[in-house]
Parts: structure tokens; C-alpha cells; sequence
């Protein structure tokens, strides 16, 4: 979050070469010079990267942009997005400037809490097994929370137990959810401590073999929401009034929510914007995403994480919620220097936080792969884009490439043969 009245409102940002960039994020953020020289140069090094993975072979890089135009809350944010493809971090911008024109963006989130898991078998007599765990439940807990004293501390700790039985035709199994408030932690290390350290006293008051315990993915007690409304104006195409942008919209968002094939892109476009966070800030991307994708089936029948709708008034409303497991301290932050420079430029004082304005990006990216949808068609923005990237593909390089991609823009024709033809024909003319 951006403070002393600074705005993530950045006019022309894109236009600005690498080293002007860092200059206006600079004034923005007030980086020290050596986050600033992390920025320019790969930061995480081979000996630091071994530590990360087995078998190292490498650093392998990942661009990282800025979102701009931001403010959930009214509180104004810079978005740092880990990112290969071509105009996810230009239309998440766009997007947030278009809300921002008279409209609003607005995030909560529930308490942190987190699933384990221990599955228990071999039950003989599950109303008894059931009546013994609810009864020792102030044991269990204490019990998980002398795992973690520190934990304990800031406030977190075991919750609660919550008991299932499923149906299995070999004999049911009997499921335990150790629910554990992890702070700002991810908190996956965590609940699994816990769950191993209850795991044998679970599995003697149930009277059967513990089979496995571990961290749920589906994280439905640690959820974000996000919710937009958007002028009319600021959604206009050209040929394409506003007013006409927003009902098409409405009928887009229509056609995920009855439809599980368009779900799925839907529900990807609002990924780009998410995982591209995550990947920024270091956090479990994957877990995020596990998350999201059974959330959006819970009801049986794959759904669109965002709906939008048309009010009364003729704005355009979008709201989203989803499983937000995300941390602040413990894993990749402590061993990746990039990660703590991205955090300095978000701004973030807690995971909570954090998760609030992930849903919010998701929301407006959801916004922006729509709006294109429903007018100008998808491809022009990815197109334009991915004309540098053919155009570098084809060996141009700097001022080359942008004249290359601008020249195979303008014929319409963004193709590797034709990049290279324009290469050949600027280099002969010198």
C-alpha cells in the first residue's frame, strides 16, 4: 500500500524505458539503492537457489511488471506481477484505471485458518469413535498447540476439530479437520506438525489406523472476496457505448456461470492475474490454484469464480470470492532477496491483506479479459504483444524489434516468416 498520499495512478508508465521506471517507482516506494540493484539484475543466486530444490541446474528468470492504477479500499497499491504471457499486466492496469473513473474497489477477508487432514480406517464402531474425539477435543487442541508456542502468541492456534465419516464400499473412513489459525503464514508446515503430533492419540480414541495426514488445499475457512462496480462511461469501445460494454459483459459473465467449458477460461484469466501475484510475492502459486478450481466446483458443476452483473443505476457489478492460502513469513521469503524487494513494493502489513488484494486483482483482470472479449476480441491486445515477442524470436533486437512489431501490426500479418522479411529489408536500407 502506498502511503503520504502517493497514487498508484502512474500516467504513461509503460512508455517509460526500464531505468526511468525505477526511477518513478522509486519516488512511489522509496527503495534503498540495493533494492533497486535487485531489480536489475537476477536476484537469487546459484548458491542461495540450491537451498530452494534438489538438483540444481540453473536460475531460470521470470518477468516481472507492475500493475498500476490500483485502489481497494481507497487505499492505493502498486501490483507486482511474476508473468511470461503478453498483456496480462497491461490489461489488469487498464482495467483498474477504468474502475477507478467513478467506480470502486472493495476486498475483505475471513479469518486465516487452515485445514489438516488425518484420515483414520479400520473403524468398527463410528457413533462411539465420534462421541470419544468430541469429547477429547480441548486435549487435541492443546495438544497441536504445543507445536507451535509462537504461534500461539500472535494469536493463532488450533480452532477446532470438525469430524466426517465417508462412505467407502472396503468400510468407511473416518476424517478429522484439525482447523488451525496460522497468522500470517501460509501455514501447510504448520497444520501438518500439528496433525502428525494428534495423529496417534486420534487414531487410539477412534479405535483404527491412521492412513495419512496432511494439509487441505481446499481452504474454504480462509476465503477473500472482492467486489466492483464500474461507470457505464469509462467501459465505452470504440463504436460501442458503455452502457452496451456493461450488458454484454453481464451475458459473458452469463454464459460462465451456465457453462462449464467457458468456466474454465474464465476462471484461468482470473488465474493470470493471481498466480502472477503469488509467483511475485513468493507464495504457493499451485496451492492457490488447487484451491480456487475446487472451490469452483464445490457445487458439483465447475462455476466462474467472478459473476457480473448489470444494477439499476446502469453500473456494471462484479464481486469473487475463493480459498486465499497465503503468508507473509516462513517459506520462499526467507531464502529468495527478490521476494522481500516485490513485498516492499506491495506494501502489505498482513496475509490477510494480501489475500484482499489478490482477490481484487482477480476481479479486475476478470474485467478486462471480458470487456476485450465482448468487443474488440481477444487476440488484439495478446497480438500486439506477442508481435515483440515474434519479432525477437526472429533475431531483432531494441529499437529493431519495436520497429519490426510495429510495421507487422500495422499489416495485420504477426508472423515469424514476415518478422524476419522486415529484418532483412531494415538491414539492407542501412
Amino acid at each position: 500500500m502506498l502511503e503520504n498520499g502517493k497514487t498508484s495512478r502512474l500516467p504513461n508508465f509503460y512508455k517509460l524505458d526500464i531505468s526511468e521506471r525505477h526511477e518513478v517507482l522509486n519516488e512511489a516506494v522509496g527503495l534503498t539503492h540495493e533494492e533497486r540493484w535487485m531489480l536489475k539484475k537476477e536476484p537469487l543466486n546459484p548458491k542461495q537457489a540450491e537451498m530452494m530444490v534438489e538438483n540444481l541446474i540453473g536460475v531460470f528468470g521470470m518477468p516481472l511488471g507492475l500493475a498500476v492504477n490500483f485502489r481497494i479500499n481507497e487505499r492505493e497499491y502498486l501490483i507486482p506481477m511474476g508473468v511470461e504471457e503478453t498483456s496480462v499486466v497491461a490489461a489488469a492496469s487498464n482495467a483498474a484505471k477504468i474502475i477507478r473513473e467513478g467506480g470502486s474497489l472493495h476486498a475483505e477477508s475471513s479469518a486465516p485458518e487452515m485445514i489438516a487432514q488425518i484420515c483414520l480406517t479400520g473403524i468398527r464402531d463410528f457413533d462411539a469413535a465420534m462421541a470419544r474425539l468430541t469429547g477429547e477435543k480441548a486435549s487435541i487442541l492443546e495438544t497441536a498447540d504445543r507445536q507451535d508456542p509462537t504461534l500461539k502468541s500472535l494469536g493463532g492456534g488450533a480452532r477446532d476439530i470438525e469430524i466426517r465419516r465417508l462412505p467407502r464400499k472396503g468400510g468407511d473412513m473416518l476424517v478429522v479437520h484439525l482447523i488451525v489459525d496460522v497468522r500470517d503464514a501460509m501455514g501447510a508446515n504448520v497444520v501438518n506438525t500439528m496433525a502428525e503430533a494428534v495423529s496417534p492419540s486420534l487414531a487410539i480414541l477412534a479405535g483404527g489406523e491412521v492412513l495419512c495426514k496432511i494439509v487441505s488445499n481446499l481452504a474454504d475457512r480462509r476465503t477473500a472476496r472482492a467486489s466492483a462496480r464500474v461507470a457505464p462511461l469509462p467501459l465505452e469501445s470504440p463504436g460501442i457505448p458503455g452502457a452496451e460494454v456493461a450488458r454484454r459483459i453481464a451475458l459473458a459473465s452469463e454464459f460462465a456461470e451456465i457453462d462449464p467449458y467457458r468456466a474454465a477460461t474464465h476462471n484461468k484469466g482470473i488465474m493470470n492475474g493471481i498466480d502472477a501475484l503469488m509467483i511475485a510475492t513468493g507464495n504457493d502459486w499451485r496451492a492457490v490454484e488447487a484451491g480456487a478450481h475446487s472451490w469452483a466446483a464445490r457445487s458439483g458443476s465447475y462455476k466462474p469464480l467472478a459473476v457480473w452483473s448489470v444494477a439499476g443505476d446502469g453500473f456494471l457489478e462484479g464481486r469473487i470470492e475463493l480459498p486465499m492460502a497465503v503468508g507473509l513469513i516462513g517459506g520462499v521469503a526467507s531464502v529468495h532477496p527478490g521476494v522481500a524487494v516485490t513485498r516492499r513494493i506491495l506494501g502489505v502489513s498482513s496475509a490477510s491483506e494480501l489475500a484482499e488484494v489478490a482477490a481484487a486483482l482477480g476481479l479486475v483482470q476478470n474485467l478486462a479479459a471480458l470487456r476485450a472479449l465482448v468487443t474488440v476480441g481477444i487476440q488484439k491486445g495478446h497480438m500486439e504483444l506477442h508481435a515483440r515477442n515474434v519479432a525477437l524470436s526472429a533475431g531483432a533486437l531494441g529499437e529493431l524489434a519495436l520497429e519490426v512489431a510495429d510495421q507487422m501490426i500495422r499489416e495485420g500479418r504477426i508472423r515469424f516468416d514476415r518478422a524476419r522479411e522486415i529484418i532483412r529489408q531494415v538491414m539492407k536500407g542501412k
